[in-house]
């Protein structure tokens, strides 16, 4: 497949664990050497799947891209609850899950399908008064973030393997999938924190189709060698 970096693309990339989405952006465009790149919807460094760039005249894109459905896979770890409500922050509260059953725990996971009312997680991006909520809670200071309304198409446990509950999320734009895996924990009067998150689809557009940063590398290595070729 040839690809034109300049004139705009749509590149589905496999973010990396413990990379932030702008260190995503940053490498591909120091890659490609285009400046016109933008992604079209953030993941949380512990998170990793799909992310998905837009590049040139493809960059007007990103918010018809945002809007779509969203797919995730990952685990929840109950009866652990962290302030991150993922693994960014250590456990502060640990609670006895023995009398969980799988029964109560699909119950309770379904009763969040639908349109629902979620508050972010103050270790988000969420604006505050001009600053950004993580930084706030990082330097200890009171956060309150108001609900906002999202849709979970679905939200199916695939898997139970002690505290480790393994999920498949369908939703929209939003949508925080840490907050979902806290909100449970809560439902279920235990706690719990999002351990792994994956996301596997944005609309049509999906992981599998996904391309890595190396993968990036090479096609790029490959169009320069080919311009050097045609130009000796």
């Amino acid at each position: 497949m040839q690809y034109d970096f300049a004139a705009g693309e749509i590149l589905l990339i496999n973010k990396p664990l413990d990379w932030t989405s702008f260190d995503v952006v940053k490498k591909v465009r120091n890659t490609i050497r285009v400046k016109k790149v933008g992604h079209a919807g953030t993941l949380d460094p512990l998170a990793t799947g799909l992310l998905i760039l837009c590049t040139g005249k493809f960059t007007k894109r990103i918010d018809e891209i945002q809007g779509q459905e969203k797919e995730y896979t990952g685990i929840i770890r109950l009866g652990e609850t962290t302030p991150s409500y993922d693994r960014e922050t250590e456990v502060t509260e640990t609670r006895d899950i023995s009398h969980l059953t799988e029964e109560s725990i699909k119950q309770a996971a379904q009763s969040f399908v639908g349109a629902i009312e979620q508050v972010p997680p103050i270790y988000s991006a969420v604006q505050v008064d001009g600053k950004r909520a993580y930084d706030l809670a990082r330097k200890g200071k009171e956060v309150e973030l108001k609900p906002r309304s999202v849709t979970i198409n679905a939200f199916d446990i695939t898997s139970i393997n002690g505290p480790e509950v393994e999920f498949r999320v369908v939703c929209s734009k939003g949508t925080y999938i840490r907050s979902l895996a806290h909100d449970l924990g809560q439902k279920l009067g235990v706690g719990g924190h999002l351990s792994k998150l994956e996301r596997t689809r944005i609309g049509e557009y999906k992981l599998e189709d996904a391309l890595t940063i190396d993968d990036i590398i090479a096609i790029r290595k490959k169009q320069l060698e080919e311009a050097d070729g045609s130009n000796s």
